[in-house]
């Protein structure tokens, strides 16, 4: 019988301690974060999967410019880069696997194509693309436009390990093999 007692109080006391208390109405947890906007994260979504129109680019300094001459054949490696790999890279035996013309383009507009061919390569792990930039012999005697900027923004470019003009067949001292850094993917068996 001091058990049914003992129960009945303990009953009582509850029942006195939850007097007053209302049922809870949700069953989420309040952190303490504020409470997402929902027409703001609407409009952030549509914002996001709109192309913008200017490409950012960054780190490509048109400021000082290495002027290179029509017919002189390029050829820059990055520190840690081997010679045999820049010897395999003059000489076509390492396969390209992407190719871009900038024939007749302005300077913003080689600029910006340049970078956004280079930023797909290295995001599709990309060894090696051709850069054709042409070697505009100008009758005015004045150096190649593209030709001198390719060469000094691919030097300024962090995914660029080195590069060189190209055999005939690929386009000569008009065309650079551009080789590229790659980043070790999971799975990848190269």
């Amino acid at each position: 019988m001091t058990q049914d007692t003992n129960e009945t109080d303990d009953l009582e006391l509850f029942r006195q301690a939850i007097k007053g208390a209302r049922p809870i109405t949700t069953d989420r947890a309040d952190t303490g974060k504020p409470r997402s906007d929902r027409a703001q994260l609407q409009t952030l979504r549509q914002r996001a999967t709109q192309p913008q129109h200017r490409t950012r680019v960054d780190g490509l300094s048109d400021h000082f410019v290495i002027d290179v001459a029509p017919e002189e054949e390029l050829a820059w490696t990055a520190n840690g880069v081997q010679e045999s790999q820049l010897r395999k890279l003059k000489t076509g035996q390492i396969p390209f696997d992407g190719s871009i013309d900038l024939h007749g383009m302005t300077v913003e507009k080689t600029r910006e194509l340049l970078w956004e061919f280079l930023a797909e390569a290295t995001s599709l792990e990309v060894r090696c693309v051709r850069v054709t930039h042409g070697k505009a012999q100008r009758k005015d005697g004045r150096k190649p436009i593209l030709k001198s900027h390719v060469n000094t923004w691919l030097r300024q470019h962090p995914k660029v390990l080195g590069f060189t003009s190209c055999i005939p067949r690929h386009g000569g001292t008009g065309s650079v093999y551009v080789l590229l850094r790659r980043e070790m993917l999971e799975g990848r068996d190269d």
